[in-house]
């Protein structure tokens, strides 16, 4: 059982956990390659409320994250209720309107400007995969549209996040975003939740910007939905495929 959010006069995790663990090593081991190899990309959450201890105990170990010369360059906004109603209906509103999507601009290249194999292949198959568990036709432009929209409702999760990066930081911060990220997600799974993390949301951040009062020196990141997955969606069945070990390894001896 891992101990609750640290609170002033109190222990941190990290020591109380390091002081306290009475688990084998191959228990260890299995424990965290579970949650590691367990966590996918939910895209439909049950309405289950997430108490707060249990946020503020995800983040409380995932601020343990590698970063380079320990600059931790993450900051996160969580929005549950009201607020993440707000945001979500903003930003449909615009995913809605052709014309004013039309001229959107990401803050950041997080894909690649000339997609190239195997990297296209992989996206499509995950894409169509999905769209094929929902009975989605190729030509099917609405459904398509919609099932999209679903991203900025978050997919129906009690929690949305929203993580954000001062602009003066380079690439490099973004590489310890990503440890930041799966320590998240591998957090919330030793908790019994699920995650998806959200890359769609970029393309709305002005909109982002201006309804969470989030400065111009900060830039979104990303979103990520947050919560308990509903075993009765179907697109919750979409496991996806990945490479052997032997495919993306070289070793020189």
């Amino acid at each position: 059982m891992i101990p609750s959010p640290s609170r002033p006069g109190h222990p941190t995790h990290s020591s109380r956990l390091s002081s306290n663990t009475s688990l084998t090593a191959p228990e260890l081991q299995h424990a965290v390659d579970w949650a590691i190899v367990s966590r996918r990309s939910i895209r439909s959450f049950l309405p289950t409320p997430v108490e707060r201890d249990k946020l503020l105990g995800i983040l409380d170990v995932a601020r343990y994250a590698a970063s380079g010369m320990n600059t931790q360059p993450w900051r996160v906004h969580v929005l549950m209720g009201a607020p993440k109603q707000k945001l979500s209906d903003a930003i449909t509103a615009l995913h809605d309107d052709g014309q004013a999507c039309a001229g959107l601009t990401e803050p950041y290249h997080y894909y690649p400007l000339d997609w190239v194999s195997p990297y296209v292949d992989r996206r499509r198959k995950v894409g169509w995969d999905l769209y094929g568990l929902l009975g989605i036709g190729k030509n099917d432009k609405a459904r398509m549209h919609a099932q999209h929209g679903r991203n900025y409702r978050f997919f129906d999760a009690p929690v949305g996040l929203i993580f954000t990066v001062d602009r003066v930081m380079q690439a490099g911060s973004l590489m310890d975003y990503g440890m930041f990220l799966q320590s998240v997600m591998v957090a919330a799974r030793a908790r019994g939740l699920d995650t998806c993390p959200q890359v769609a949301f970029t393309r709305f951040h002005a909109a982002i910007h201006s309804e969470l009062g989030i400065p111009y020196s900060e830039m979104v990141v990303c979103g990520m939905s947050l919560g308990y997955a509903d075993p009765a969606s179907v697109e919750n069945s979409l496991v996806t495929e990945r490479e052997s070990v032997e495919s993306f390894t070289t070793f020189h001896e």
